[in-house]
């Protein structure tokens, strides 16, 4: 069964409706997700279950409602594989990507199925489908015939009419701009927010040019203290180039803005600083002592990440960059160790490359 997905909101929440029903059933067909941007959001959801609605958080008390037992990462070499199994594959609407390879493999055989789970644009192979093609011409003018079970269950992450009005209702926009949608119904959507809230709408083509007056531009001082960090942590201001800045935007009274260093910024409002770190724990298999252990990932990731200082401390920690942390734990005498990899939000990109490294496993040399 394919089930083709957008990354991020309905693929997490069909995840859980499976997850949840095999572990009732107690089910043994694998279920698959592809990797990429949905592993990524679905580690992202992991971390913030509690940002989630209160159903899921309720199922923190046991265990992470996004820490899937039944689900697994794909790989591409299983789309031959024989017996049957479901797969979460992107793109959502059979244009592109890994959800489409599997589709051409599969769609042939009658005893294939694939579900769709929302809106699909005309002239994408999905649309097609649900539209009851069962004879597509595809790239290089391949022809395919379409005989697995095509369903729909709509699962749309998008907010209605209803939702969209609430939205412009407590923002009060000066101007709105509908981009997403079926011509017909955002016509009506358009008429309807003129005329109960007054607020100029607009409705652009693809590829339209639309030009909203603005206000004049508003100035912003940057402290000195600021801008003497932003020198010392690198190469001398390119006037040719933009710098990418850390800081806190300052409102003081109706007039002035400023931005600060964060540091300056929480001593000027007296609020306790906090810091933001992302941990997680991979298991890896390697024998010998948690010692060695230590040494063999310094060493390996210090061959990796060669444009980055890293550091192996008298604890047995590692520190990737000054603030990517990297700990060992587990026995001397099993094979199976735990290493937890912290890292700030500045170095989310380390962070999530040193996560993918240690799960590809440690060479032993």
């Amino acid at each position: 069964v394919l089930i083709p997905v957008f990354a991020l909101g309905r693929a997490q929440e069909l995840c859980i409706l499976l997850e949840t029903y095999w572990d009732r059933m107690n089910l043994k067909v694998p279920i698959y997700f592809s990797l990429g941007l949905t592993e990524k959001a679905n580690h992202y959801y992991k971390l913030f279950i509690t940002w989630t609605n209160q159903k899921i958080r309720k199922t923190f008390v046991q265990r992470n409602m996004f820490e899937f037992k039944h689900i697994k990462a794909f790989d591409r070499s299983y789309i031959d594989n024989p017996g049957a199994m479901v797969v979460f594959a992107t793109p959502g609407m059979l244009h592109a990507g890994l959800s489409l390879q599997i589709f051409k493999k599969w769609c042939t055989s009658e005893n294939n199925m694939v579900i769709m789970p929302g809106y699909c644009v005309a002239g994408t192979v999905g649309h097609k489908i649900l539209n009851g093609v069962r004879r597509l011409e595809l790239e290089n003018r391949q022809t395919v015939d379409v005989k697995l079970s095509v369903q729909y269950m709509s699962f749309s992450a998008h907010a209605d009419a209803k939702g969209i009005m609430q939205l412009i209702q407590q923002c009060e926009p000066k101007n709105v701009m509908l981009v997403h949608g079926e011509a017909g119904k955002m016509e009506f959507l358009k008429k309807k927010i003129f005329q109960e809230f007054g607020t100029e709408c607009t409705m652009p083509a693809n590829g339209e040019t639309v030009t909203i007056a603005t206000s004049a531009d508003i100035p912003v001082e940057a402290s000195v203290n600021l801008l003497k960090r932003e020198m010392s942590s690198g190469a001398g201001p390119d006037p040719k180039k933009p710098k990418l800045m850390h800081a806190a935007l300052v409102m003081q009274g109706a007039e002035k803005m400023q931005l600060l260093d964060a540091g300056q910024a929480m001593n000027e409002l007296g609020l306790e600083e906090h810091q933001l770190r992302f941990t997680s724990t991979v298991v890896i298999e390697y024998p010998g002592e948690v010692e060695q252990t230590v040494d063999r990932i310094y060493q390996y990731v210090k061959g990796k990440l060669k444009d980055f200082p890293v550091q192996l401390s008298a604890d047995q920690s590692i520190t990737v960059a000054d603030s990517v942390l990297i700990k060992v734990s587990g026995d001397d005498d099993e094979a199976e160790k735990g290493v937890l990899v912290s890292w700030s939000y500045q170095d989310e990109d380390i962070g999530s490359y040193l996560l993918k490294l240690l799960k590809m496993g440690i060479p032993s040399t």
